[in-house]
């Protein structure tokens, strides 16, 4: 079976034969979907702004939606990292700032009210699941979680103590091993 990630794998590294169950919570089945959204509508954002401002009637804001643009790429690569519980929380306060630039938006005199009202639902929808996410990456992460693992019983040698007695004495000068 074809495996990418035999493809960048070093002279002499074992090769991928056959991979078992993700061991992925869903909570980071999540963060990953989330990462990798937020990326395409921070490139979307960065990219294309006057399209953004056009469609909710915010002409004259495209520095501000490139802006968020970046912020929104950075919580990506955070949250598809070893740190996603960074980029998560990161993501749950940019939601908050959309947030608060998207009800500005709503006013009589924008002719995309509705559709800045339709985009305050769909963020307060992505705020909800940020926000679980953060939460669930962040339990599954505690410390203080799980069990504690003793190792009070434990002594070091495989085979106990007793059989370890007098294994490391020096062998007598007469044996054949001394030669």
């Amino acid at each position: 079976m074809f495996h990418f990630s035999n493809l960048v794998r070093s002279k002499g590294d074992p090769k991928i034969i056959s991979t078992g169950p993700s061991s992925l919570t869903a909570a980071d089945r999540l963060a990953r979907g989330l990462g990798w959204f937020s990326i395409a509508l921070g490139t979307l954002e960065l990219l294309a702004p006057h399209r953004v401002t056009h469609a909710l009637g915010m002409q004259g804001r495209e520095g501000l939606v490139r802006a968020y643009g970046v912020r929104e790429l950075l919580a990506g690569v955070m949250t598809l990292s070893v740190e996603k519980r960074a980029g998560l929380w990161s993501r749950v306060a940019g939601d908050g700032l959309d947030m608060v630039t998207l009800l500005g938006e709503v006013r009589p005199s924008n002719p995309r009210a509705g559709t800045v009202m339709a985009a305050l639902v769909m963020v307060g929808g992505l705020t909800v699941l940020d926000y679980l996410a953060a939460q669930d990456v962040a339990a599954q992460h505690d410390p203080k979680r799980g069990r504690k693992r003793l190792y009070s019983d434990r002594s070091g040698f495989p085979k106990g103590i007793t059989a370890a007695k007098g294994a490391a004495l020096p062998r007598p000068a007469s044996s054949p091993a001394a030669t």
